[in-house]
């Protein structure tokens, strides 16, 4: 793997990410909304950074690379979760429609929380959530909505087993935030690429390329948010990946 570290090329998927996605958290939606939902991402991060006390299961840049398959799999498996709340089936999830799933899953926000998780998410300003930005909607109530103090209720977001891919996602954003800020920086990324191979550091311009396309708002800073949102393009997760066949 150390082919898609050390050489100049992207890392997959992430070609045409910059171009199609990058400039939308500057001009989509409003940047107030972004930042009281971000500042909220930054302390939980910084919380569980500290309560992690530094234990975790990845080594390197390569050991998250090489999750990527495993990534995909486990996250695929919302398209069934998508489909069901998507009501009109037109591809996106609407307001009302988000409502309704939060009804469903029991999870009581004001007003203001919904607003704010709709239109972080809704990043091509499409007033609707497509099947990627669900995902990190979906991740983002995991880490930010309390737990209902229901014993009958198990799981925050009614599956376990996605809720324990969105911590393992998780523990890779705490492993490359180097300094526990709550957001990584150019200097975690570097030391992240060269934890691997010491003494075969990484050229700086790629590394300065690969921050870039996770830095989607150009404030040297990287947020939870838009780490997920790059995951999960460099993972190979598309909003417009077609859905199987309902019954096949």
């Amino acid at each position: 793997m150390k082919d898609s570290l050390g050489t100049s090329q992207p890392f997959p998927c992430l070609k045409s990410l910059t171009s199609k996605l990058g400039g939308m958290f500057c001009h989509c939606g409003s940047p107030n909304k972004y930042k009281r939902l971000d500042a909220k991402l930054e302390k939980k991060m910084i919380e569980l950074k500290r309560s992690s006390s530094g234990k975790t299961n990845f080594k390197s840049m390569n050991s998250i690379i090489m999750r990527f398959p495993q990534f995909k799999e486990e996250l695929k498996h919302i398209r069934g979760v998508f489909e069901q709340y998507d009501e009109d089936g037109n591809g996106n999830i609407d307001m009302e429609e988000l409502k309704k799933c939060l009804q469903k899953l029991q999870l009581n926000l004001k007003e203001e929380e919904v607003e704010d998780l709709f239109h972080s998410c809704d990043i091509d300003q499409s007033e609707g959530i497509q099947f990627n930005e669900f995902i990190v909607l979906l991740c983002l109530i995991y880490l930010l909505v309390e737990h209902s103090s229901s014993p009958l209720r198990t799981s925050k977001i009614g599956s376990p087993e996605l809720e324990a891919t969105f911590d393992t996602i998780v523990k890779a954003f705490l492993f490359l935030d180097k300094n526990g800020a709550g957001k990584l920086n150019k200097k975690d990324m570097i030391k992240a690429m060269n934890e691997d191979s010491p003494r075969e550091r990484s050229p700086a311009h790629i590394t300065r390329s690969r921050f870039k396309e996770m830095d989607w708002d150009s404030n040297g800073k990287v947020s939870f948010r838009e780490f997920l949102f790059s995951l999960i393009n460099w993972i190979g997760i598309d909003a417009d990946e077609e859905s199987p066949l309902k019954g096949s």
